[in-house]
């Protein structure tokens, strides 16, 4: 009896509603059975990703309405970070609402969101300091750099309620971190 490496495949997501047998597969479904996850608008991975693309969205509109009258490129980096910030939570909500993760097992899911979390949390936090700064007490600017500053926090909040990340110093010196999904459902 051979004991050698074999493929695994996980299908778990950061955002879905375990449910009682959500891992078993079902062998009398139908194919299109399954397609949209009902319940994932419900459970509160899919509302924390509502409430950030809607600051995002309401930031970008504050920003975008306002006249500039300095610092073009710090309100276009504002910008640019918030609807590609919007976009990717955009993304990654299809993808746990129609269960993209299921049909695309060659893309580790949990992960590729953990990373957009970590770099888009950061450079939201970068552009929201720089546009706060330099506002310049516009109205707009200010209202724009705190919504900024609110999806900053929503996002953080996602990636300390969805997420564990441990690291352990070895006894050799090195550090190994790992990351695990620590989000407990609806």
């Amino acid at each position: 009896m051979s004991h050698g490496a074999g493929l695994v495949r996980t299908t778990c997501s950061s955002g879905s509603a375990l449910g009682p047998g959500a891992g078993a597969a079902q062998p009398s479904a139908s194919p299109l059975e399954g397609l949209l996850d009902p319940s994932y608008p419900r459970t509160q991975a899919a509302l924390l990703k509502v409430a950030q693309m809607v600051t995002l969205l309401i930031a970008f509109i504050c920003v975008r309405s306002s006249p500039w009258t300095k610092n073009y490129s710090a309100y276009s980096y504002f910008e640019v970070v918030t609807i590609c910030d919007l976009i990717m939570i955009l993304a990654f909500y299809l993808v746990h609402l129609f269960r993209f993760y299921r049909v695309l097992t060659c893309i580790s899911w949990p992960l590729s969101e953990l990373l957009h979390y970590l770099i888009g949390t950061l450079l939201l936090l970068i552009a929201s300091i720089v546009a706060a700064s330099k506002s310049y007490n516009q109205s707009g600017l200010v209202a724009g750099a705190i919504f900024g500053f609110m999806a900053t926090f929503l996002c953080m909040a996602s990636i300390w309620l969805s997420y564990k990340i441990s690291c352990v110093t070895q006894s050799t010196g090195t550090v190994v971190c790992t990351y695990s999904i620590g989000y407990s459902g609806g």
